[in-house]
């Protein structure tokens, strides 16, 4: 019995020797995501733009709130009969202003998110191009690492190729 026990054992060692070997070929990395998505030019191009279209909703918010807060006005220099019927218009436009303003926020909410999908999916295929040329078996994002080493990591690389390839 103790002989096949030893024999096993044997066995075991040796597998785990082969396979040492094997672990220490694999190649890893770490990509510090937030800094790549804020350095990616696209994304500067893309808030830029998203920054416009703001500016745009902001006035003409601005300019609807202006007319309605006039409207309110004019109600209170009215006697109680002509207030009573402007108050149903009001009620009508801040309504209607009501859900103008959550249909333009809902539509930038809605741009913002597919373009962020767009340049994390930029990202996450240039990653895997470059992981796959440069032979690395695995490329972590530095958020779930609780400790990491300069060397592995491969941001600045990534960052180059995002901005040459996808101007």
């Amino acid at each position: 019995m103790k002989k096949v026990i030893m024999v096993l054992w044997g066995v075991v060692f040796s597998l785990t020797l082969l396979c040492v070997p094997a672990f220490a070929a694999d190649k890893f990395g770490y990509i510090d995501l937030s800094r790549t998505f804020s350095e990616y030019n696209r994304t500067k191009a893309y808030d830029k733009a998203l920054s416009d279209k703001e500016k745009v909703y902001t006035d003409e918010r601005d300019k609807k709130v202006a007319e309605l807060k006039a409207m309110q006005d004019k109600m209170n220099l009215l006697n109680d009969k002509e207030r009573e019927a402007k108050g149903v218009e009001l009620q009508a436009k801040v309504k209607a202003f009501q859900e103008y303003d959550n249909q333009k926020q809902a539509e930038l909410k809605k741009d913002q998110d597919a373009k962020m999908k767009e340049i994390l999916k930029d990202i996450e295929e240039t990653v895997k191009k470059y992981s796959e040329k440069e032979g690395y078996t695995l490329v972590f994002n530095d958020r779930v690492l609780v400790y990491q080493t300069k060397s592995m990591e491969i941001t600045n690389q990534i960052i180059e190729i995002l901005n040459k390839e996808r101007k």
